[in-house]
């Protein structure tokens, strides 16, 4: 792996490997049956989100600022997880280990926008959830398709603008220390901490990510279920109460899944040594598990979706009877008509 050096000219100032190696999960005992199981994680997590992509786009009255949310969400999380699942089982399962320096960064680049990207969605709906009970009379002036789309391509501008930032200043990096990633994916951390000059300006770019796109959500979230807290005591009927709550379960639910893994993955990293194999494993599902389970919460938690399911089942019937009924008929005038003329 040292053979990088000798691609490189003696008077470069920037010493760039022409590849990275993923250590990731090479010294995991058993870690096939985990690509099994990711296999099934992917599979699951394409069939949820595109199913309900499909269910928003078929129902005109789901075509509302929430649900272009929920809607961003599902194309997010499917889009995440292709960046990094088939990636991943490609390079582990297929021993594909070595990854071009140019590849390394463009997945990065994607992996990390759509991870901030989730962390950036789930505030937008915890905001939305915040008007429809705080500002309820205001609701449909405030919250409208065209405000949703508009906070959206924001905050894809922001996280592309950082990503870009980021993936610049890694590329001025000297890596002559080592190409050996100890990670799954071309992790930023990992990565610039392999660099042989100063990489306090990647470190402080990392921070300010972090915080920017991870602490800020998860502290604006935090804040928002406390005032519709504060709002629901002042309501005096407990049916409207929970009627309020209903609404947000399963933005709660979400919301848990994605932000208590990556909590307790970083609490557990300061406050005990926790192997790198256990890092390694609970990083990957705090990654992948919230995106497939997400369409399943939003299916089962919201009635809307429910009953939008529920139709498309009886039309899958009435078309099914109905092209049973019309081959039925068309076999009967053929034995009709083969009986007149015989």
């Amino acid at each position: 792996m040292s053979s990088f050096s000798s691609a490189v000219s003696p008077n470069a100032t920037i010493v760039r490997p022409p590849f990275f190696f993923l250590s990731g999960f090479s010294e995991i005992p058993h870690v096939k049956y985990y690509y099994i199981f990711m296999c099934f994680v992917y599979a699951v997590t394409v069939l949820g989100n595109s199913f309900i992509m499909l269910i928003i786009y078929m129902d005109r009255s789901l075509h509302t600022p929430k649900y272009v949310i929920v809607f961003h969400l599902a194309l997010v999380d499917m889009f995440g997880s292709t960046a990094l699942i088939p990636k991943f089982i490609d390079t582990f399962l297929f021993d594909n280990q070595f990854i071009a320096f140019e590849a390394c960064l463009v997945n990065m680049l994607f992996v990390q926008c759509f991870t901030f990207m989730q962390s950036l969605t789930l505030v937008v709906l915890a905001y939305d959830r915040f008007i429809a009970i705080c500002f309820l009379l205001k609701y449909h002036i405030i919250i409208t398709n065209v405000a949703m789309v508009v906070i959206l391509a924001v905050l894809w501008t922001l996280t592309a603008g950082l990503g870009i930032v980021a993936v610049a200043f890694l590329s001025r990096l000297s890596f002559c220390k080592s190409v050996v990633i100890n990670s799954y994916y071309c992790d930023y951390g990992p990565m610039y901490r392999l660099a042989c000059n100063n990489n306090s300006a990647n470190y402080i770019i990392s921070m300010i990510a972090i915080t920017m796109l991870l602490v800020v959500p998860l502290v604006l979230i935090v804040a928002t279920y406390g005032c519709i807290i504060f709002a629901l005591l002042k309501i005096a009927s407990a049916e409207e109460q929970l009627r309020a709550i209903k609404t947000c379960t399963s933005h709660f639910i979400v919301v848990a899944l994605f932000y208590l893994p990556i909590c307790a993955i970083y609490i557990a990293g300061n406050v005990t040594i926790v192997h790198p194999n256990v890092r390694i494993i609970s990083t990957s599902l705090s990654c992948t598990i919230a995106p497939m389970l997400n369409p399943i919460i939003y299916t089962l938690k919201t009635e809307e979706i429910i009953k939008e399911i529920k139709k498309l089942f009886k039309r899958v019937k009435v078309q099914i009877w109905t092209l049973t009924l019309l081959r039925h008929t068309s076999g009967l005038s053929h034995v009709q008509n083969f009986a007149t003329m015989s």
